[in-house]
């Protein structure tokens, strides 16, 4: 039956009994034929397409014909049409409309989702017309940090004293977190000085950890003598274990490499070796290793040389090194660093390797990799009955066309 004798038996059967059964129903025009027809858009909307369209090609005083056209409509688009239209008077130095414009915004429009747009956009417009900007008068906390940021650039001297007050009052945390960020970013000398007290935990321990990081990330050589100072005289594990890590982003190896040497915790004299090992720090390790009388440090230095992916002295530590425990260390990071990296190396050394235990740290190192074709090449060779055992039982879970046509030749053997 064809969709369109269907559709008239159906509409004939739904019919009024008056419709005549003679008379002929139009085929419908599409496949959405249940379907509502799409809501155009109105004048407003392509009034405010057109609108913005000139206001990203900096055609300001078109974009602002039309905005205002918009908002005095009083439709839909009524309050962000008069944000907008604030926006371009503030671009072309017309602050006073532009300031009356965003009034009429706040009073018309109350409830509108263009409020905090436009009460940033205010502070902005009665900085640039070169008023003073008070951050205490806005109740807002986004707002009044903008208002800060914005008071730093201009007048550092009057902005300092609202931020230090800021710090020590009973704000919320977010918002002293951010006031802190925005105390970073100024090289005023007295911004720093307030930033080096915080970092030092002298009044604001919850701010202490943010402070060290953002020291850490400006990375100049006297933040780095800074954090070296606080990590000598702190007793507090936290606040050396952040100055550890902040040695880390500021790239200071050499103090990373003094921790390593002579600080007394085990834990953090290993987070300093961890540390090393993400700032690149190979030349300091290998020196450490070298130095280093015990085998769990040791380890920890050839976690670390992994982690900077240092395959040579890895490998230098897996064939040359005299103990059994270390070498097998190595020899798995090797695994774990990828065959195209170390694979050939690893299948070498295990051809010229005596010690069981070292060769079967070998071939799980291979399995690690999931290199099949290395364990295939060796397992063909081995004449140890154990040791083809140990690797045909890898191969057999591989699940590669390697590890699979080799299973394939043993059977047919």
């Amino acid at each position: 039956m064809s969709k369109l004798r269907f559709l008239i038996i159906v509409a004939s059967a739904l019919a009024p009994a008056g419709l005549a059964l003679g008379q002929t129903l139009e085929e419908p025009q599409s496949e959405n034929f249940f379907q509502k027809p799409a809501t155009k858009p109105s004048d407003d909307d392509r009034l405010l397409q057109k609108a913005k369209a000139a206001l990203d090609a900096a055609r300001w005083d078109e974009a602002l014909a039309a905005f205002s056209a918009v908002a005095s409509e009083k439709g839909a688009h009524a309050d962000e049409a008069l944000y907008w239209k604030a926006y371009a008077l503030n671009k072309i130095a017309r602050r006073a409309e532009a300031l009356t414009a965003l009034a009429q915004l706040r009073k018309a429009y109350a409830n509108s989702r263009w409020q905090d747009d436009a009460r940033a956009l205010e502070i902005e417009v009665r900085q640039a017309s070169g008023e003073k900007v008070n951050p205490n008068a806005e109740p807002d906390e986004d707002l009044k940090l903008m208002a800060l940021n914005s008071l730093m650039n201009s007048d550092p001297e009057r902005a300092l004293p609202i931020l230090e007050k800021l710090l020590q009052g009973s704000q919320s945390p977010k918002l002293k977190e951010r006031a802190l960020f925005v105390l970073s970013q100024n090289d005023n000398p007295k911004a720093r000085q307030i930033l080096l007290q915080i970092a030092r935990g002298g009044s604001h321990p919850d701010l202490q950890m943010k402070a060290i990081n953002y020291l850490s990330i400006m990375g100049s050589k006297e933040n780095r003598q800074v954090l070296a100072d606080l990590y000598a005289s702190s007793n507090d594990v936290n606040v050396k274990r952040a100055v550890l890590h902040g040695f880390m982003i500021s790239g200071d190896r050499d103090h990373l490499l003094q921790a390593a040497k002579s600080e007394k915790n085990p834990d953090l004299r290993m987070e300093a070796i961890h540390q090393l090992g993400i700032s690149g720090g190979q030349s300091e390790l290998w020196q450490l290793y070298q130095a280093e009388p015990t085998v769990e440090v040791k380890e920890t230095i050839l976690h670390s040389m992994f982690i900077g992916g240092n395959s040579d002295k890895l490998m230098e530590v897996a064939r040359g090194e005299k103990d059994v425990r270390l070498r097998k260390a190595a020899i798995h990071s090797l695994g774990l660093m990828g065959g195209e990296h170390t694979g050939a190396a690893l299948a070498a050394m295990y051809t010229s390797e005596s010690d069981a235990a070292l060769r079967g740290e070998i071939v799980n190192a291979l399995f690690i990799q999931g290199n099949a074709k290395a364990l295939v090449d060796l397992a063909r060779k081995e004449s140890n009955p154990e040791m083809k055992k140990a690797i045909v039982g890898k191969l057999s879970i591989m699940g590669s066309k390697d590890s699979t046509e080799y299973m394939l030749e043993l059977l047919n053997k």
